[in-house]
This record gives structure tokens, sequence and C-alpha cells, in this order.
């Protein structure tokens, strides 16, 4: 199996059901627990419409779709071992993987709120990733801070 993931590799998905896009329908798998897909659908689709409630918006899809742009990473660090002493390196991300990052740390935060249901938590952590807050979006700005901080040894980047 090869290392990198081209694109005869890459599973086409289908758009979702109501809004017609394949963001959305990656974000109902990201969320889908056990395979309850119906379930998770359900969940992402009020979590949509909460947010883009709250934000006054008419279109939840232009929202979803900003939040997502503001948590994507654009470098992330790899770890690599070089003459005896590992480093942290810096790489660009490619667009697929900064996708994967960003759905990963939407849901991933959306979970770790406690105390209100799924679809609000998912609603809460879009909104804030909108307005350039929030856990995801500081996972984000985290990771580009360790990578700037390690950005002296990006010589050692082999590709």
């Amino acid at each position: 199996m090869p290392r990198k993931v081209t694109a005869s590799l890459q599973r086409r998905l289908s758009p979702d059901r109501k809004y017609q896009s394949v963001l959305v329908q990656r974000l109902i798998n990201k969320a889908m627990l056990d395979g309850k897909k119906m379930l998770a659908e359900r969940e992402v689709y009020r979590a949509l419409e909460i947010a883009a409630k709250k934000l006054d918006s008419e279109n939840p899809l232009e929202v979803f779709e900003r939040a997502l742009k503001n948590v994507s990473p654009n470098f992330e660090v790899k770890s690599r071992r070089v003459g005896g002493a590992n480093y942290q390196i810096p790489f660009p991300v490619a667009g697929h993987r900064q996708l994967h990052y960003a759905y990963s740390w939407l849901v991933q935060a959306a979970r770790s709120r406690k105390g209100i249901p799924f679809a609000e938590r998912l609603a809460a952590e879009i909104v804030d990733a909108h307005n350039e807050a929030g856990s995801a979006f500081k996972k984000k700005e985290d990771t580009h801070k360790m990578a700037e901080a390690n950005r002296a040894f990006a010589h050692f980047a082999r590709g």
C-alpha cells in the first residue's frame, strides 16, 4: 500500500441530502458514532441551523464553510530523528489533510464540551470557529505556533 494517498485511492463521497454538499457529508461521517448515521445527520443539520441562527445568517452552508476555513491548518510538525536527536520539523499541510484536521478538531472540541446536547455543542463550536475563537481554532493556532517555533529545523525536511 502506498504511503501517499493518491487521487485514485480516495473515496468519492456523495453529497448530503439537505444541502447537497460533500463538506457537510464529511462532517456527518466524522460526527457519527457506532455506525448511527441517521442520528449523526440529524444532529449535524440541527447544529448548522442553530449556528446560522446565532450568527443571523440566511445560509448555514456559508457559515460552516467559513468556520472550516478558519480551522484548517496550513502547517503541521512531524518528528524526525536526525543524528541521535528528535526534531519537530514543520511541513505544509496538503488540501485533503487540512480538511481532515479541521473536521477532527471541530468534532473533538464539540465532544469535549459538556452539559448540553451534541447539536448545541457542535453549533457553538462552529460559531466559535466562524468567529476565530474556541477550542478547534486554538488547536490550529497552537499547531501554527509549534511550526513557527521549530522553523529553524525546516532544513531537515526531506520531500
